[in-house]
C-alpha cells in the first residue's frame, strides 16, 4: 500500500468482530475475520469508521439475513491466479458450497485443487469473497481464516436464510 491512503474500522456482528480496510477510493482491500488480524494490514492504516460505513452496512445486512450478495468495489492484492480463484469464489451462490477440486475443474485446471486451496487461503477479503463456501471433497469442513466454528456458523446461517432443507456441509466430527 505504499503511497496510498488506507482506512480501517471494526464491524461488530453476531458472528464476531471483523475489520475492514478500504483505500482512498473506498475500495475494499482487506477484510479480516478476527480483530487481531488487523495488525496484518499491508501498510499503515488510519482508523476511520466512516470510511468503511458501506462495508459495515452490507455486512450487518448479511448477518441479519437481509443480504445475500455484497455490492462493494473490491481491490484485493494478489497474483493473477489468486484473482482468478477469488473471482470464481464470487460465483458460488449464497447457501451453496463447492469443493476445492470442483472449483479447480471449473477454472479449467482439474489437477490444481491444492493451488486453488492455497489461493483460497490467501483471500484477503474473507466473507465478502466467500471462501467459507469451499469445503473438502468429502463434505468436511476444512481450514478457514476465521476458524472452523465461524465457518460452520456462516454456512448454517446461509442454509437457514436460503431455506435449505439439506445439510450444506455434512461435516465429519
Amino acid at each position: 500500500m505504499t503511497g496510498e491512503d488506507l482506512f480501517w474500522g471494526e464491524i461488530k456482528t453476531r458472528f464476531g468482530t471483523f475489520s475492514a480496510f478500504v483505500d482512498g477510493a473506498g475500495r475494499l482491500v482487506q477484510f479480516w475475520l478476527r480483530p487481531q488480524d488487523s495488525k496484518k494490514a499491508d501498510g499503515p492504516a488510519t482508523r476511520e469508521p466512516r470510511a468503511i460505513a458501506d462495508v459495515a452496512s452490507q455486512v450487518h445486512e448479511y448477518c441479519s439475513g437481509e443480504r445475500r450478495n455484497f455490492d462493494l468495489d473490491l481491490a484485493p492484492r494478489g497474483t493473477a491466479f489468486q484473482h482468478k480463484v477469488w473471482n470464481a469464489l464470487l460465483k458460488i451462490p449464497f447457501g451453496q458450497t463447492t469443493s476445492y477440486g470442483a472449483l479447480a475443474a471449473n477454472l479449467g485446471q482439474p489437477g490444481a485443487a491444492r493451488a486453488v486451496g492455497l489461493a483460497n487461503g490467501s483471500n484477503p477479503i474473507g466473507l465478502i469473497v466467500p471462501c467459507h463456501r469451499v469445503i473438502g471433497s468429502d463434505g468436511s469442513l476444512t481450514g478457514y481464516g476465521g476458524g472452523l466454528p465461524l465457518k460452520r456458523a456462516l454456512l448454517a446461517h446461509e442454509a437457514e436464510v436460503a431455506g435449505c432443507t439439506t445439510d450444506l456441509f455434512a461435516a465429519k466430527r
